[in-house]
């Protein structure tokens, strides 16, 4: 069996993968990223946060993907009935990037990894992993691809950024239940034949369509939109028939976009993900760190997946490079509460979304343009800001505005 040596290997070749390897190949290290699909291909996460365009400059993949055209995003919209609430991210707490990109994840995924290989990083496509044993920190992971044909990667250490796939937490048995409510979701993508000229054909828009229940609309540049419906799981499937009849029927409780979206052909039958919540129980272990989804996945009210791949994988790589180079790491203190303190931020927005403390926030008027700019910030993906109220005490500060609000609305 052929074997290879590396310093790291990285599992995905998506986002996160793709800014670890950019990382540790410009600082010289040996690194291979293992594959499982070939490129491009269909992933969701389409909508991202200004905070991942640190990351992507700081490892010189920003320009590649600025050249794509891809649709900017400046801000984001929440709809409510007649209700609006428009949030820009140049108006935000915290200072740092006031747009990102909204893009199909094929062409945005496929940009990176060609740069990467043209940086000269090896990705090796349609191989997968199936076994991974440890020796301290040095590990034999063997990879195979369809023809059944296997190969022994022998790492110093092994950055798991498989998302969705959650190689080690499935192989390492990691994984554990999510504390956030089981929803679920169905999606697809459509030729936007009736998209409005202006801001309004470009705008991302969620649309609370029932109290927990809510449409995305991601226009990108091609002409394409991605829609999805998100709702409890029993939301979900108290629809009948096939998934396109199930999104079809879902489609008729947007007010908003029910006429611009009506006759349009689904460009794929629509795809459906279940209790799409995920944890584990240790985001590290000796010889293997944990990145993005393939650690943490919550819900995508707020398009934080991007944000949370890029965060924690450029932090995973600068903590192995430290390693190899011989300096001692606190994976618990450096990586995992770190990390930890920006998924718990989060988590509170998500769930008090669903409990509506948030919406009532968003939709009070008048408006507070000082907590706006403060939400603003945590919604640019800016959840390691402390000096922001919104996010020190995140545990609090919504449920608590939220009832002095109500507390006001009953006077």
């Amino acid at each position: 069996m052929n074997t290879e040596n590396v310093d790291v290997l990285i599992i995905g070749a998506g986002p996160s993968g793709c800014v670890s390897a950019a990382y540790l190949h410009k600082k010289g290290v040996s690194v291979l990223v293992v594959e499982k699909s070939k490129f491009p291909r269909f992933v969701i996460g389409e909508s991202l946060l200004p905070k991942s365009m640190e990351h992507f400059k700081e490892v010189g993949l920003f320009e590649c993907l600025d050249a794509m055209n891809f649709e900017k995003k400046r801000g984001a919209r929440f709809i409510r009935g007649e209700e609006v609430c428009l949030f820009d991210f140049s108006k935000k707490y915290t200072e740092g990037w006031d747009w990102t990109w909204q893009a199909p994840r094929a062409d945005f995924d496929k940009a990176l990894a060609d740069e990467i290989v043209r940086k000269g990083v090896h990705i090796a496509f349609e191989w997968a992993v199936t076994d991974i044993k440890f020796d301290g920190t040095n590990s034999k992971t063997t990879i195979k691809n369809e023809s059944g044909e296997e190969k022994i990667i022998n790492a110093k250490h092994v950055i798991d950024s498989s998302g969705y796939g959650r190689v080690l937490p499935r192989l390492l048995d990691l994984d554990k239940p999510s504390t956030l409510p089981k929803h679920s979701s169905i999606f697809t993508h459509v030729i936007d034949t009736n998209r409005p000229e202006g801001t309004e054909g470009t705008l991302i828009t969620f649309d609370i369509v029932k109290p927990q229940v809510w449409l995305w609309v991601i226009p990108f540049s091609n002409g394409k939109t991605s829609l999805g419906i998100v709702g409890p799981t029993e939301f979900i499937e108290s629809y009948k028939g096939t998934t396109s009849e199930m999104f079809s029927e879902m489609l008729k409780l947007s007010t908003h976009y029910y006429d611009r979206f009506k006759d349009v052909d689904f460009e794929f039958d629509p795809i459906c993900i279940k209790n799409y919540s995920k944890s584990v129980t240790q985001l590290y272990g000796d010889g293997y760190v944990l990145t993005g989804n393939s650690s943490e996945f919550l819900d995508p009210v707020f398009s934080s997946g991007v944000a949370f791949a890029t965060e924690s994988s450029l932090l995973a790589a600068k903590l192995v490079e430290r390693q190899l180079r011989g300096e001692s790491v606190d994976w618990e203190n450096e990586y995992t509460n770190y990390i930890k303190k920006g998924v718990n931020v989060f988590s509170t927005y998500v769930k008090e979304w669903y409990t509506e403390n948030l919406q009532t926030l968003f939709f009070h008027r008048p408006e507070n343009p000082d907590v706006k700019e403060k939400i603003c910030a945590v919604l640019a993906g800016y959840v390691w800001d402390e000096t922001n109220p919104f996010v020190k005490k995140h545990d609090r500060a919504v449920s608590s505005m939220a009832h002095l609000i109500d507390m006001g609305n009953k006077k």
